[in-house]
Order: C-alpha cells, then structure tokens, then sequence
C-alpha cells in the first residue's frame, strides 16, 4: 500500500515552519511558477466548460485525452501559501506547450521509448514537460523533490540512482535545483540536464509528432520504498486508462466536479488523482505545493471555500495537521458546503483523525458524509477500491483482535481480489491474510526488473504485500504483512504501538517506530523514539512512559531505544515510515544504544 504520511518529513516531524524561513527552502516553489507565469493566463480556469461535451474519460491514451480537454476552458491553477493564484494552465495551453517542447526533443534527436527524468516540483513546467514527452514518444519519469535542510548530497546521490535505474536521457529540473540536476547527471546516459530554459535553447523543428498510443508504455513510477535501490513500475497507456475510467466511475464524478489538492506531483495520488485523471474529466484542479500545505495547513482549506471545489484528497496526517492548526487560527470566511468527495487515503486510515476534524470543521458547513475511504498503490496506477461517495465513514471490528479498522469500499470493476494465507489458500470473509490482485490495473513488472517482478508477480496475480480482509463486499486494509510483528503466536500491529506512544505529551506525530527482532530466546519487540537524550533525567522518565504505554497497547514488554531527531528515523522519498530500513540499520548496530551482538533480522 503506498503513502504519504508525510511528504515532507523535515516539515512536518515538527511545528510548521514560520514563514521567515529561508527563502531557499520555502519560497522556491513561488519561484519556480512566478518564473513561468508571463506565459500563462493571469485568471484562474472556470470550473466547468460551457461549450465542450464533459467525457468521464473512455480515452485510449493520456495525449488523446488531452487533445479532447485542449477544446474547453478548464484547466490547473497554481496557488501559493497565501492562496494568490500565481499562473494557470488552461489545457488548450497545455496542449500547445507540451507539443512545443516534444518538437525540441524530437529535433534533438531523442529515440522513442527514451526516458526522461522530471523533478517533480508543484510548478507548470512539470506538466509541460510530462505532456511534452508523451507527444515525443518518450517515457516521462517523475522524481521527488529534496526532502531536508542540507540534504544536498543525499539527493543528488539518490537522483543520480534514478537516472541510472531509468537509463535516462535527460533531466529537467526547477531553476534552483538545475545544480543539482547536473551534478547526478554526470558520467551517467543523460545528456542533457537543467531547467526549462535549457531545453527551450533545443532547435524547435517542423518534426511530426509522435504521440504515445494505446498498447504502448506511459511513464515510470519509482514506487514507495525505492529511493535506495530505486524500483520503477511500467505504466502502461492501457494499464492508466483503464484504471482512471474505473476511479472516475468509482467516484461518481460529473461535469460539476472541481478539485483542490496539496498532494507531490512525485506520488501516484498527486499525479493521476489531480493532474492526470480530472485532465481525463476535463475538471479544473487547484494545485497547493505540498511544502506551502505545510506551512499554512488552512490554506488547503480556504481554496476549497473560495473555489466552491468538490473534491480534494488527503491521508490522515493531512487532516490531522489542519485539525491542529485551526484550534489556534480562526476559520471565519471558511465554508465546506461545496465539499461533496474528502477522500481518504496512501496510509492506514485514522478514524479518531476524521471524528476530530469532522468536530472542528462541522460549523465551517463540512459534512462527514463527505469522506470516502479508499486504498491502492502505485503497482496498480494508483485506486483500487473506494467506497461509495458521500456515504461516510463506516467501521469494522477485526474479530480475532477486537481492533477497529476503517471499511475501504468495493474493488474497482474488471478487477478481482483475493485474500490468501501463508500456504496460498484463499480465505472467505473476515479472516485476515495477504491481498494479491488481478485486473486490467495491474502492472506488467518493474522497469527493466524482471527478477524483482516476479517476485510480486505470478499468473498474472499481483502479490500487494498488504494484509486484509472481506467484509461482505468490501476490503478491509489492517496493514504491511511485512511490518506486522508477531509474539508468542500472536498479531501485533505496529501502527498500535506507535500510536500509543505518539499520543504522549512529550513526543509528536512520526516519533517512533515498532519492528521485532529474533534475539536467540524468541521475539523482541523494539521501539524506537525520537526525542530527549537519554542521559537526562526527562529522557529516563519518558522511556518509562514509553515503555509502559507498549504494554498498555500491545500487552508485551519491549525495548525502547531513544535517538535524535536529527537525521531521525528513516523515510522513503514520499514520506511513508521504513521500519524494515530501521530495523536493519538496528541491527547492523546504527542505532549505538543497547545494541547486542545477538540481535538478528527475522
């Protein structure tokens, strides 16, 4: 299951940054569109077209969609944290831009099927670019932006990996990390690296374009968890047009439809839920750089107000953060009313998140029968099932551990599932075991990965290292099978675990993480805590706290091992907690307190 549990963890393992902080970390997206915005148009796109006949997508590939789109007037609005409209990108100009930036690549000479690599930075000259390489016949590759305060090195090794695992040819890059760009793409296949204005100094030719067409590849998506050993799904035209008709229908969206989204363009819920798929609906979408999110939480809101949107999306910590802001910040002139589609989503479900928001947004018009939960993951495109819109909420109790988990709705038409146990037998309802998915969705591998595709790939069945369970119709998602933590015979959620911690006064949302090793005499269950020194009398203090919340939650002792914050725990490039990274960097001894010789991974 793929997340975003925080996009930008350096933001949000702490309070929100204030808005004097360096213009080098928090202003660049307002540069990057302010540079572009003398191209575009200077009003927002209306949220509905009044001449063009609304499709609910039925398109053979993403540039066929778009030509149908370029005829209306919608399009994507780029807002800053202020919520000032800083460019807009009808998709008539889309249209005209992307093809003039694949008529550069084609008389450079670029070779179909080529990939070219794209930080994925919140800015028109991302979707120029994506659009761009599907009219040349190249494969778009969209990347993560640089995730931390002097993260120079580690990005540009991590983008350099990127470039290799995707063979690609070129790198375009916002201006400010057009150093960054070149420095990865140095002794490397990409010949051409830096920002727009290096590509806009290609020849433009009369070249015939060569679009990419149904039965051929889309673009590469570097899944969750890849930022070490990089690992690229094959999207397939066939694959992303199958499985944005089914979420479109799953979502019952209309030609009254609008969006506002925070989500990274890098992630499969940004890119096809706010970009690709509403360019598939002709709707307009309102696009908030995730790091302006993170500064004004409220602002996500207030566009919405504004806008009169009726579909945004979020994973919990996303409505937690807003939550949170807003008991110290007024909501006047905030209304929801129009909010018909809060979907929920890239991350366990937090059910007491939603009942708060609910509780502070009901005055500002939200109603909770908005929330529509959801799962999915990047091997599939992105949605996989989703509950029926404007139904709520609805819960379930695991009846072998007494837990509640959030029902995330029907699979999506074309596609079926079945939940297996550890011999491969397939279970019936309400017993928990591995998902594994078969459909038009699916993928076909990983990018020039075969070993590491068939791995997860058997008969056409798609093993999602997810666990779950029927209820009636619908799944039910209770978390990695990878992370799940078993003692003496019995199922330990991680998530429960650290939860519990996180709810102390001391300690913050993403401070700690659950794994068990196999320390010679059976499981043990580890826990790590980011917070004060353990050489204070404070640090003991909440280590006891600590550990005696574990056994409150999970009914077993544990080992409870405090670290900084600084570098902290580790996280993928889309912000998802690695507990199989932390776990074996404990056991290789990174983590220096208590270590034990005998420790093993299990």
């Amino acid at each position: 299951m793929t997340s975003i549990r925080e996009v930008l963890p350096v933001l949000f393992s702490g309070p929100v940054a204030s808005d004097k902080a360096p213009p080098d970390q928090h202003d660049r997206y307002a540069f990057a569109l302010r540079h572009n915005a003398e191209r575009l148009t200077a009003a927002p796109t209306p949220t509905e077209n009044h001449h063009l006949p609304f499709r609910r997508g039925g398109f053979a590939s993403l540039s066929e969609a778009l030509d149908y789109a370029a005829g209306g007037d919608t399009g994507l609005n780029f807002f800053d944290a202020r919520g000032r409209l800083l460019s807009s990108l009808p998709y008539r100009e889309l249209q005209t831009q992307a093809q003039l930036f694949a008529r550069r690549l084609i008389g450079a000479g670029v070779i179909p099927g080529e990939r070219l690599l794209l930080i994925a930075d919140t800015w028109p000259g991302f979707c120029v670019a994506f659009f761009g390489a599907q009219y040349a016949g190249l494969l778009p590759v969209p990347v993560a932006v640089p995730v931390g305060l002097g993260a120079k090195a580690s990005y540009i090794e991590q983008l350099r990996g990127q470039i290799v695992a995707a063979g690609a040819i070129g790198v375009l890059a916002p201006d400010e990390l057009a150093d960054f760009a070149r420095t990865a793409a140095e002794r490397t296949s990409a010949w051409i690296a830096g920002p727009m204005s290096t590509f806009e100094e290609l020849p433009e030719r009369a070249a015939e374009l060569r679009p990419l067409s149904a039965g051929q590849p889309c673009y590469v998506q570097f899944s969750s968890g890849s930022t070490r050993a990089p690992l690229g799904v094959d999207i397939r035209q066939d694959q992303l047009m199958a499985n944005i008709d089914a979420s479109l229908a799953a979502q019952d969206l209309d030609e009254h439809d609008s969006g506002v989204s925070w989500q990274p363009l890098y992630h499969d819920m940004g890119l096809i839920g706010f970009v690709l798929a509403p360019m598939c609906a002709q709707r307009s979408v309102d696009l908030l750089a995730p790091r302006d999110f993170a500064r004004r939480p409220l602002q996500w809101l207030a566009l919405i107000s504004r806008r009169r949107a009726s579909i945004t999306y979020s994973p919990s910590f996303g409505y937690d953060l807003v939550t949170r802001r807003a008991q110290t910040q007024s909501l006047a002139g905030i209304d929801l009313s129009s909010l018909r589609l809060a979907g929920v989503g890239a991350d366990m479900i937090r059910l007491p998140i939603l009942q708060r928001f609910t509780e502070t947004f009901r005055p500002a018009g939200f109603d909770d029968r908005a929330f529509l939960p959801s799962y999915g993951m990047a091997e599939v495109c992105v949605g996989l099932s989703f509950t029926q819109r404007f139904s709520g909420v609805r819960v379930d109790v695991d009846p072998a551990t007494g837990r509640d988990f959030v029902v995330c709705g029907r699979v999506i038409p074309g596609h079926r599932v079945e939940i297996r146990d550890r011999d491969g037998m397939v279970l019936t309802e309400r017993q928990v075991g591995r998902l594994f998915v078969q459909g038009p969705s699916v993928m076909l591998g990983y990018f020039r990965k075969p070993h590491d595709s068939a791995k997860v790939l058997q008969d056409n069945w798609l093993d999602t290292g997810d666990l779950g369970y029927w209820h009636g119709d619908e799944l039910v998602i209770t978390g990695r099978a990878k992370d799940l933590i078993i003692v003496n015979g019995r199922n330990i959620w991680p998530q429960d675990i650290e939860w519990a911690i996180e709810a102390l006064p001391r300690l913050r949302r993403g401070d700690s993480c659950a794994f068990s090793i196999n320390s010679g005499e059976g499981e043990t269950v580890v826990v790590l805590v980011q917070g004060p020194g353990d050489d204070t009398a404070d640090g003991e203090s909440l280590e006891g706290d600590i550990r005696q919340i574990v056994r409150e939650a999970a009914g077993v002792d544990s080992e409870i091992v405090m670290i900084s914050r600084q570098p902290g725990l580790p996280l993928t490039s889309s912000g998802k907690l690695s507990r199989s990274f932390a776990k074996a960097t404990f056991v290789a001894g990174g983590y220096a307190r208590r270590r034990r010789p005998d420790l093993t991974l299990v």
